[in-house]
Order: structure tokens, then C-alpha cells, then sequence
């Protein structure tokens, strides 16, 4: 199965753009699931792939991870058997636990604006750096690994707008504010001091970083040094956190809930409408602050 499992992984990077971080995840889990089974994959039988998932919720896995899992093991057997390497697919009626929808976290709009004052009093060259990408991605709305990952070219000045390729490798273009394109302008006059003057196709260029980029990692311990410098709970931040403020602001200035989509770049509005939840709780809040029938009870 060894050479099935390098082939379906090829697969998951070529055919539907799974990053890095997923093809990495998918490959544990499965050599997880072969670890279990102790015998070859292909001829265990539908009630050792029940017993798998039995042995996790056992073990105490959060059940995000135990669906990833056991959606690496579907979809690895749907593979085999599209390639005739099984007979039967003994994953077929395995069922993901139902995950509870969280509301995502958010900083208002004078804690965002705090952190990135805070990461712009730090007047070294990594300082800088930071305040742009945070002022960046607050504007845009992007995934932390769209953040690090951006081209020096993603930017187009004239038209304000962003390039960016997501999840699966789709391309979308996010408009961006005028004051992040000015901290971008501002930061490219210093850029190649992380460099040493080399040559990087990457906007936000490391010497020390293998992918040649600033890492996930770097970034989202910066963030949390500067949340303590701003004086915000580092709890309270992440640069998902930021994501999801850059969402949540504009939806509380009645931005529509289809254009948001397409700049967060999620396939299915339903990913979306979570932020209606919190909408939804400031609306309620307006009514029992606001309506006369509120103020008499």
C-alpha cells in the first residue's frame, strides 16, 4: 500500500490543490489507521474501519481531528478502489462525528487599530514588517498561510486589488484600502534588508525560512508578543482572529454577505453566514437597549 498511498497523495496535491499542511496531515493519519489495523490495507473488512473509529473517540481525539481521519480513510479507499487495488471499500458507510459550529472570535474595531499601533512603535526592520502584514491582512481578510505565502508581484496599486490563490489553489481578487497599499509602498523601500540584497519572488522574504517566506509559526507568535505590547489578551488574538474581524466589521457596516464570500474566498455561503450569528446578537442587543416596549419592561 505504500506506493497507493504516494500516488493518492499526488493525487490530492495535483488534482484538488490539498496544501502542504493537509497532505502532511492526511499521510499521519492513514499511517495511523494502517498502525491499527496491523495487517494489509488491502484486506481488512468494514468492521476493522468501525473499530477504528471506536478506538478514537476512545483515545479522546477531538472530534474535528476524528472527522479529518476518518475522511483521510474514505477518501484514501475511494482512491484504491477507483484504481481497482480493492474489491470493496470498507470505508464507504463511515460516519464523521457532527461538529458544533463555534462563533468565531473577533477583536472590535480599537483593538485591531491598538495592535497594529503597537506593532508600528517597533521601528526595527521586523517591527515594520509586522505592521504591515497585520494592517494587510485586516484589510483583505486572508488566510494566514495567503498572508505569508504572497508573491512580491500580488499587488496591483493602480486598481487596488490583491491577487491571492487559496485553498485548492483558486485564484480571487480582494480590494484593498488605500492606507494598506500606502504601508505596502512604504515597506517595499526596505524590503531587500531581509534578503541581504538577494533576489525573493516573496513579498515578505526570510533568510531562515525553508519555503523562502516568513513562516505561520514566526507570524503568529509575533502577533501574540505584540497583543501583550497593546495591552489585549494574547488569548484574544490570533491571525485567524484577525480574519474573522476583518468579516465581522464589514458585515456590521452592512456590507453584503455574497461579496464577503468571495473575498474570504469560501466555496459555500453557508461558511459564511456564521458571522450572522453575531449579528444577530448585536441586533437583539439594539432592541433591548432601543425599543420603548424594552425600556418600560
Amino acid at each position: 500500500m505504500a506506493a497507493y498511498l504516494e500516488d493518492f497523495l499526488n493525487m490530492l496535491a495535483a488534482e484538488k490543490g490539498a496544501s502542504i499542511n493537509t497532505l502532511e496531515a492526511y499521510r499521519r493519519d492513514l499511517e495511523q489507521f494502517a498502525e491499527f489495523c496491523g495487517n494489509d490495507l488491502a484486506e481488512i473488512e468494514a468492521q476493522k474501519a468501525e473499530a477504528f473509529v471506536a478506538f478514537l473517540g476512545q483515545k479522546g481525539y477531538a472530534p474535528k481531528s476524528v472527522a479529518r481521519k476518518i475522511s483521510a480513510v474514505r477518501e484514501f479507499y475511494r482512491f484504491l478502489f477507483s484504481e481497482k487495488a480493492v474489491s470493496e471499500n470498507p470505508a464507504a458507510h463511515l460516519s464523521a462525528p457532527k461538529l458544533q459550529k463555534h462563533l468565531p472570535k473577533f477583536l472590535t474595531p480599537r483593538e485591531t487599530a491598538n495592535l497594529i499601533a503597537a506593532a508600528q512603535r517597533n521601528n526595527s526592520y521586523c517591527g515594520r514588517r509586522l505592521a504591515v502584514m497585520l494592517e494587510l491582512m485586516y484589510a483583505s481578510g486572508l488566510r494566514v498561510s495567503e498572508l505569508v505565502g504572497l508573491p512580491e508581484n500580488c499587488i496591483n496599486f493602480e486598481k487596488k486589488q490583491i491577487l491571492v490563490r487559496g485553498k485548492g489553489s483558486k485564484e480571487r481578487l480582494i480590494p484593498v484600502a488605500e492606507a494598506a497599499l500606502d504601508a505596502v509602498r512604504e515597506y517595499l523601500t526596505f524590503r531587500d534588508k531581509f534578503t541581504g540584497g538577494k533576489k525573493s519572488p516573496w513579498l515578505f522574504p526570510s533568510l531562515h525560512a525553508a519555503g523562502g517566506h516568513m513562516t505561520r509559526d514566526a507570524f503568529f507568535k509575533d502577533i501574540k508578543k505584540t497583543a501583550l505590547l497593546a495591552g489585549i489578551d494574547p488569548e484574544k488574538v490570533s491571525p485567524h482572529v484577525l480574519r474573522h474581524s476583518f468579516a465581522t466589521h464589514l458585515l456590521h457596516n452592512d456590507a453584503d454577505l455574497r461579496s464577503v464570500q468571495k473575498m474570504l474566498g469560501h466555496a459555500d455561503i453557508g461558511t459564511t453566514e456564521i458571522y450572522t450569528h453575531i449579528l444577530a446578537d448585536d441586533l437583539l442587543q439594539t432592541v433591548i437597549k432601543n425599543h420603548p416596549l424594552a425600556r418600560k419592561a
